[in-house]
């Protein structure tokens, strides 16, 4: 990364991506938002488009790239939550395990996982100059 390129909020490893890949495949336009505890902890929690209303104050935290010709699955956050993580990349991930019956992947038994990186100083500088969208701004 040059030092004039702004980080991504949110990045896939490729076992994500993969899963993102089949259940797209599966049942369309995903996307993702990132739970702030309740039933299913800070589990990312995977929707069809349109399965799952974005509030005015969800924060959209970027987009995950799909092969062609998927479409991206873009990742939402609370807004309050936002706030506490804006100064880590989140890291979606896939592990083994029965994750929550609320998230697309839940039969496949596998659970998506949050794991984050502490972006640096001159990383945040870039990224307060670009803050993200809410849901009010794109509805």
């Amino acid at each position: 990364m040059s030092e004039s390129t702004t980080p991504e909020r949110v990045v896939a490893t490729d076992s994500a991506v993969e899963l993102l890949t089949k259940l797209s495949e599966l049942h369309g336009g995903l996307m993702i938002h990132q739970s702030g505890g309740c039933c299913d902890g800070s589990a990312p929690m995977c929707y069809p488009v349109g399965e799952y209303r974005i509030g005015q104050r969800d924060v959209l935290v970027g987009e995950i790239g799909l092969p062609d010709p998927l479409p991206a699955v873009r990742v939402w956050i609370n807004g309050d939550q936002f706030k506490l993580w804006k100064h880590t990349q989140l890291i979606l991930d896939v592990v083994p395990g029965r994750g929550a019956g609320f998230s697309l992947e839940a039969p496949e038994g596998v659970r998506f996982l949050s794991r984050s990186r502490v972006f640096s100083d001159d990383e945040n500088i870039l990224l307060d100059a670009s803050p993200p969208l809410t849901g009010a701004e794109l509805a």
